[in-house]
């Protein structure tokens, strides 16, 4: 018997993750279709930790538990508060357990990506939009499957096929440096991370495996504000130095998008989504954990029930899921940097 055609959009954590289940139940005609042309083609990001409950679960279905613990980083959950005037710990919190350990997201994806039949992954071959059951590249090339899962992130091409909702800005701006081996930024910082607040303003520091170090800036700007080095150092001009040191070096601009509250949508058969497609939320601490666990949770519902129920199925229970992670992050994002009048 012909197992069902699957494609999926995106070779992100969430993609990724639903293919190797798929393929540990059975599933030999699942094809994850990336527009990047290779696994080298950017960056993938900063540092994740994957929590006991969510993120975890995923990679134990994923059968890859072993080899994601020997790369995780287990001191990387200690916390740290400064002063912002004095940098001076003020908070700690040590690392303790095992319940979100940190890994860098490019090990993660590697590992993953290791994981795969030969071939899995179509690269440089980009979603442009999907219906039930069909695809259509950017290359205007069509084809046809049992089902399409939009795996592809904030700007999704497929969440079209089930929904009309588009992200909104959320009034808030990360911008991001990085540093490599600075002993004093990786005494401030600590095995894992350190944040500074005052005056709506925040720093969100992390460290990475390698003695690299990624720092936030995070602030309520507009959405088309791209601050210089000067500019931004103007605005923490009563920091300690020592923290301000980190808003030195090449600035990259992050405004903070979101889907609605609540983001649902009728089940259509032919088509689902998952991860940042499904609910797109601020980066929290949460986004990749869901979206392992949402591609798990698909994965192991299509091979219980096939693909008519378990897709269903899925999601009567991530979108509930989904809207409380939505709800908790918003007011998490609120908390951090509080709503004020926009200071640019």
């Amino acid at each position: 018997m012909t197992t069902p055609r699957i494609a999926i959009a995106g070779a992100g954590l969430g993609g990724l993750t639903c293919a190797r289940v798929l393929q540990l139940h059975g599933f030999e005609n699942v094809t994850v279709f990336e527009r990047e042309s290779s696994p080298e083609a950017r960056q993938q990001g900063g540092t994740i930790d994957l929590h006991a409950d969510s993120g975890q679960e995923a990679v134990r279905a994923a059968g890859l538990f072993d080899e994601w613990r020997a790369l995780a980083r287990f001191e990387g959950q200690e916390q740290r508060k400064v002063d912002p005037l004095t940098a001076e710990l003020i908070e700690h919190e040590p690392p303790e357990g095992d319940f979100r350990p940190e890994i860098d997201r490019g090990q993660l994806r590697e590992l993953l990506l290791d994981s795969l039949a030969p071939g899995t992954v179509s690269w440089g071959l980009g979603v442009g939009s999907a219906r039930p059951g069909e695809v259509t590249f950017l290359d205007d090339s069509t084809a046809q499957f049992d089902l399409v899962i939009g795996a592809d992130g904030a700007w999704s091409r497929v969440r079209g096929a089930v929904s009309p909702a588009v992200p909104h800005h959320t009034g808030v701006l990360f911008v991001e440096t990085r540093h490599d081996n600075d002993g004093q930024m990786l005494a401030l910082t600590g095995q894992g991370t350190m944040v500074a607040d005052g005056d709506g303003l925040m720093l969100w520091v992390q460290r990475n495996s390698g003695n690299h170090i990624r720092a936030y800036a995070c602030m309520r700007a507009r959405e088309d504000w791209r601050p210089s080095n000067a500019e931004l150092l103007e605005l923490y001009a009563d920091w300690h130095p020592s923290l301000q040191a980190f808003l030195t070096g090449e600035l990259i601009h992050r405004p903070l998008y979101a889907l609605p509250v609540p983001h649902t949508w009728e089940h259509t058969p032919g088509v689902t989504l998952l991860g940042d497609a499904a609910h797109l939320m601020p980066p929290l601490g949460v986004g990749a954990n869901l979206a392992m666990q949402d591609a798990a949770d698909l994965a192991l519902a299509l091979a219980r029930d096939g693909v008519r129920d378990g897709v269903p199925a899925y999601e009567s229970v991530m979108l509930p899921r989904a809207i409380d992670a939505q709800e908790r992050t918003n007011a998490g994002l609120q908390d951090m940097v509080p709503e004020r009048p926009i200071r640019v």
